[in-house]
């Protein structure tokens, strides 16, 4: 057996590509050298692999004890990955500069190899030079993990809140229960202890969570409380979000219409519970399931695409 360093290094990535497990004493044996040896020749391939798109790393599985390939692609992004992530967030406009460009930064320097790097950078440029904030001007990011943390521990909040309609300050003891994100901003949604329904409600059996702008939240502080909650009740950021328009509360509903517009893909993405119940001469029949009054803001700007819009049955949540 020939003991160059190129054959021990194409020996080494023919095992690993093909899915092998590839085991140091038996490698060094095979090809007479030291496992040390055969120690810097994996780590010469892991820097190629680590280097080379899409991604990989070598490691150590002691279950089968060996080095293997990790090709799950799980522990790093692409670069296509990073472009698209850094794309989403310049559109989004959710933050200002001094917590946007950070994370964007961050993004551009986990890709490699460095041409691939400069060239993000480069497809990014325009936007991040034009990149507007958002009106409220405001640091929030780091508030985000502490009510996130504040959710998952069922801890009770105090937080003094500046409403949007008419900028009237409110302090309110809340129960926090999940974080989303729409529309330029990002939400939080609590239930409200001790307040009058009957007073403060326009609908006082309405039962769903109060949703606030996190960017209007102004002091915030978690109690040494926590509060109880079903694991049968509990919120799920991710079916609310799928359907409430433009954060707005109020009950869930079913509705059904006609559309006629020219791309129905649009309406199936934008009303994620929507079906097509049935195809007409115009267009489709679509049913949905949605979440507070935002809806017909939406409905509105479909103009005369929307045909027929009702509300067949209205529920308490």
């Amino acid at each position: 057996m020939r003991n160059s360093r190129l054959d021990r290094i194409l020996y080494i990535q023919q095992v690993l590509v093909q899915g092998g497990v590839l085991n140091k004493q038996q490698t060094a044996d095979r090809f007479g050298v030291s496992e040390k040896t055969i120690q810097r020749d994996l780590d010469t391939l892991r820097s190629y692999f680590a280097d080379s798109e899409p991604r990989r790393e070598i490691l150590y599985n002691s279950a089968k004890g060996g080095y293997l390939l990790d090709d799950t692609l799980s522990r790093f992004l692409t670069s296509s990955e990073i472009l698209a992530a850094c794309k989403i967030l310049l559109e989004s406009r959710s933050m200002v500069k001094e917590e946007m460009f950070p994370i964007l930064d961050k993004l551009i320097w986990a890709c490699t190899p460095l041409d691939r790097l400069n060239q993000v950078k480069d497809l990014i440029s325009n936007e991040r030079f034009h990149y507007v904030e958002p009106q409220h001007g405001r640091k929030f990011i780091e508030s985000l993990w502490e009510i996130g943390t504040a959710i998952e521990n069922h801890n009770v909040m105090e937080i003094t809140y500046c409403r949007t309609h008419d900028g009237e300050t409110r302090v309110r003891t809340i129960e926090p229960v999940g974080i989303l994100f729409s529309e330029y901003y990002f939400y939080l949604a609590a239930f409200i202890e001790g307040i009058d329904k009957d007073k403060h409600f326009q609908n006082p059996q309405d039962n769903s969570p109060t949703i606030y702008r996190i960017d209007r939240i102004q002091n915030y502080k978690t109690l040494d409380r926590h509060f109880a909650q079903r694991y049968t009740d509990r919120f799920q950021e991710g079916e609310m979000r799928k359907r409430i328009q433009f954060m707005y509360g109020g009950e869930l509903q079913t509705i059904r219409f006609e559309y006629t517009g020219p791309s129905l893909e649009s309406v199936l993405d934008r009303l994620p519970t929507a079906k097509v119940l049935q195809v007409t001469e115009k267009g489709w029949i679509v049913e949905a399931e949605v979440f507070g009054t935002g809806i017909q803001m939406w409905v509105r700007s479909q103009g005369d695409y929307i045909k027929d819009y009702k509300t067949i049955r209205s529920d308490r949540i």
